[in-house]
C-alpha cells in the first residue's frame, strides 16, 4: 500500500511542477489549440489555448511506475511491455499533435496513418505479452464469475480492445477536463482491483495515472489553461486498455468505459445516419457537444458523465467482487 500511494504521490507532485513550466513553453512555441469550425461556435475563444500537455502526463507516469513498480520490486517484464505501449500511444498523439499546431494542418496526421501506427503498436504489444506468457487465452467474464479461454482469439481480440479504447479516449477529449475527469474515475477502479488481486506493479501504475490525472486536472479544469491534447488521450487511452488486459479484465472495459462507448457510438450513429438518410441523430457528435447545443454547460457535463462513470464503476466492482476478493 506504501509503494501504491508514493507512486501515486510521486506521479502527481511532477504533473503539478511540470506541468506549469511547459504552459510557458508551449506558449512561446506557439503550440497553441486549432479549434476546428465544425464544433460548437463558442468553443472558437480557445483558440490559442496551449496543446500537448500529456508530456507532462506520460513523463509523471514513466517515471513514477519505474521508481516505485519496476526498480524497487525487480518486477517482471510485463510492466515494462504495458509503459512502452502507453508511451508508444502518447508518442503517436504528438506526431499528430506537432503537425496540427506547427504544420499547421488542421486535421493531423491522415485517418490511414494515425491507424495504420496504432494498429502496430497494438499488435507489437500484444504478441510479445502473448509470446513473454504474460497473456494467455484466459479473460474474466463479469458477473459469471469465471473466465474462458478463447486461445489464439485472444491476440486479434486484445489488439481490437486498444484501438477501440485509444480512438474512445479520444473522441472524450471534447471539453475542459472531461477525458481527464473520466479517466481519473476508470483508473483509479482498477488501482483498486489491482490491489485487490495482488498485482502490485499494475496498481502502481494505474496509482500513477491516478495521481497525474489529478495533478492535470489543475489546470485542465474548466476553463483550461492546457489541452491534453491527442498526446494525452492516446497514451491514457492506451494506459488503461493494457492495464485491464493485464489484468484479464478486457470485457470490464465495456462497463467502466461506459462513457468512451457512448462517445464513440454516436459518432458512429451520427456518421451511418447522415449517410444513409441525410439526417443527423444528434446536434453534434460526439455525444458532449450534443448536450452542448442543449444549453448545457461544460461543468455540468463533465459532472454528469464523471458521475455516470462512477456508478458504471460501482456496478462493474460488483461483477467482479468474488473474483477480486
Amino acid at each position: 500500500m506504501r509503494t501504491l500511494l508514493c507512486g501515486a504521490a510521486c506521479s502527481a507532485l511532477i504533473c503539478l511542477v511540470a506541468t506549469p513550466v511547459l504552459i510557458p513553453f508551449l506558449r512561446k512555441l506557439k503550440f497553441g489549440q486549432n479549434i476546428r469550425e465544425e464544433g460548437p461556435s463558442w468553443h472558437q475563444k480557445k483558440s490559442g489555448t496551449p496543446t500537448m500537455g500529456g508530456i507532462t502526463m506520460i513523463l509523471a507516469v514513466l517515471i513514477a511506475t519505474l521508481l516505485f513498480a519496476y526498480l524497487p520490486q525487480k518486477a517482471n517484464a510485463e510492466i515494462l511491455i504495458i509503459l512502452a505501449a502507453a508511451f508508444l500511444f502518447g508518442v503517436i498523439g504528438f506526431v499528430d499533435d506537432f503537425i496540427k499546431v506547427v504544420m499547421k494542418r488542421n486535421l493531423g496526421l491522415s485517418a490511414k496513418q494515425k491507424f495504420s501506427a496504432q494498429l502496430l503498436v497494438s499488435v507489437i504489444s500484444t504478441v510479445a505479452l502473448n509470446y513473454m506468457g504474460y497473456l494467455n487465452g484466459e479473460i474474466i467474464i463479469p458477473f459469471l464469475e469465471t473466465t474462458v479461454d478463447i486461445g489464439l482469439f485472444v491476440i486479434p481480440f486484445i489488439v481490437f480492445v486498444q484501438l477501440a479504447m485509444v480512438n474512445s479516449v479520444n473522441l472524450t477529449d471534447g471539453l475542459d477536463g472531461l477525458a481527464t475527469s473520466v479517466t481519473l474515475i476508470v483508473s483509479i477502479f482498477l488501482t483498486v482491483v489491482a490491489f485487490l488481486m495482488k498485482e502490485t506493479a499494475i496498481a502502481v501504475f494505474m496509482g500513477a495515472l491516478s495521481g497525474a490525472c489529478v495533478a492535470f486536472l489543475v489546470f485542465n479544469a474548466h476553463p483550461a489553461k492546457v489541452f491534453m491534447g491527442d498526446t494525452g488521450s492516446l497514451f491514457l487511452g492506451g494506459a488503461v486498455a493494457c492495464a485491464a488486459v493485464a489484468l484479464k479484465l478486457p470485457l470490464i472495459l465495456i462497463i467502466i468505459g461506459g462513457v468512451y462507448l457512448i462517445e464513440t457510438l454516436s459518432v458512429i450513429i451520427q456518421v451511418t445516419s447522415f449517410k444513409l438518410t441525410g439526417k443527423r441523430v444528434f446536434k453534434m457528435s460526439p455525444i458532449h457537444h450534443h448536450f452542448e447545443m442543449c444549453g448545457y454547460k461544460e461543468t455540468k457535463i463533465v459532472l454528469l458523465f464523471s458521475t455516470a462513470t462512477l456508478i458504471l464503476c460501482a456496478v462493474a466492482f460488483l461483477g467482479i467482487l468474488k473474483i477480486v476478493l
